[in-house]
């Protein structure tokens, strides 16, 4: 396993209990907390991670021979919302010094790709990489598969082990022994996919599907917003139709759906095709930070107030910091002249101060404010209740509830 974040960690230990599993990592401090029993994305349990047979190392060296390598590194885009391929290049180039070890023991290795690509990548880009730092011909000597991840951080219900993994291969032979790969571990199966670019495909749109229809709703939300309408509760109206979809508004952050409809459009308009839907979506869902800080600005009558913001990670109840929009609101509102605090009980101080140059003030709670954003609803925050939150605000100021999840206990919400 190449990557032991989010996807490949869950991955690893599921497959380390049917098959002798390495999990390698350049993360070197990553890996002591692993062979320590401890997982910073709260994934894996403790329990589970120290009976767990599988193996980590920050060293390629020590990845032995193997059948299969499974390649699970993030896929991010840059500054200028372009692919950043840079992270799967350099993996695969790290497999492909692997896959000599593996050629000299006579295997005939297979090299699954699990990070979000768009269609075209696994067969275009990264298996050439693989030929030529392993001195071997792909489709002869080793072999190219990909199975999307569908990691959801934080959701106990839909796990590597109970979800349907769709699965693809460069040949029927090599599909069927993906195929077995998977249904090993999970319950839920697999889809056989007509194609890698197929099921690349398939990966990038499940995300923009659900970037385009949140979209709407934050559009929606804005709309409403200068007729004095709450949305929640036109969606508790139109939620009673048996086919109305419950999508919500919000801030679009995350390592998926923030991300994944840029690698589409980003192939589209290499094809000379214009993807205004997907791009149009990206757009107001972008927005939708500058639009509510300057929403909050006005009902703050001015500068200069002070401001605290709950929550920075990209949803609820996990330590993801993954392109936080909620970074975007904090900067937002500074830019407006507040003086903004941040809390937030599950991120690292030390990755949201280098990512975003934001300070996490853990005693924040202990004091009052102009203005309380909750903005990430972490369990940690509802179970103080009405009194606790209302607490924190200087007289004559305000609670806004971002997400709708304090009902009538807010002051301000969409």
């Amino acid at each position: 396993m190449i990557g032991l974040g989010y996807v490949g960690l869950p991955l690893a230990v599921a497959l380390a209990g049917k098959f002798p599993t390495t999990g390698f990592d350049i993360d070197v401090k990553r890996i002591s907390e692993l062979q320590n029993g401890t997982d910073r994305t709260g994934e894996v349990e403790y329990e589970r991670l120290r009976s767990s047979s599988l193996l980590t190392t920050s060293s390629a060296e020590d990845c032995p021979a193997s059948d299969f390598y499974i390649v699970t590194v993030p896929t991010p885009i840059d500054e200028r919302n372009k692919p950043d391929l840079s992270i799967v290049e350099a993996a695969s180039r790290t497999v492909a010094r692997m896959l000599k070890s593996a050629l000299k023991e006579g295997r005939r290795p297979i090299v699954i790709y699990e990070s979000t690509v768009y269609p075209g990548v696994t067969e275009e880009i990264c298996g050439p990489i693989l030929e030529d730092g392993s001195n071997a011909v792909c489709g002869k000597d080793f072999f190219l598969a990909y199975s999307p991840e569908r990691i959801n951080p934080g959701d106990r219900e839909h796990t590597i082990d109970k979800i349907t993994k769709v699965v693809s291969g460069q040949t029927l032979e090599v599909l069927d022994k993906v195929s077995a790969l998977y249904e090993a571990v999970t319950t839920g199966g697999v889809y056989r996919a007509a194609s890698i670019r197929t099921a690349e495909a398939a990966k990038v749109i499940e995300n923009a599907q659900r970037d385009i229809n949140i979209a709407f709703m934050n559009e929606i939300a804005q709309i409403f917003r200068k007729m004095d309408i709450s949305i929640w509760d036109v969606l508790a109206a139109a939620g009673t139709k048996w086919n109305f979809l419950p999508f919500a508004p919000g801030l679009v952050g995350g390592h998926c759906i923030g991300v994944d409809p840029y690698y589409l459009s980003h192939r589209a308009e290499q094809l000379g095709h214009d993807p205004r839907v997907i791009l149009a979506g990206r757009g107001v869902n972008d927005g939708m930070a500058p639009w509510l800080a300057e929403e909050l600005h006005k009902v703050l009558d001015g500068p200069g107030k002070r401001v605290l913001v709950l929550g920075l990670t990209f949803k609820e109840n996990v330590p993801d910091l993954r392109n936080s929009k909620v970074a975007d609101l904090v900067s937002a509102l500074s830019g407006l002249g507040h003086d903004v605090v941040v809390h937030d009980p599950l991120a690292d101080a030390e990755e949201a101060l280098h990512e975003y140059g934001v300070v996490l003030d853990a005693d924040a709670l202990d004091r009052r404010y102009d203005l309380v954003v909750l903005a990430v609803p972490h369990r940690a925050y509802l179970e103080k209740g009405r009194e606790e939150l209302r607490a924190m605000i200087a007289e004559g100021g305000i609670l806004a509830d971002l997400k709708g999840a304090l009902g009538s206990a807010a002051d301000w919400t969409l």
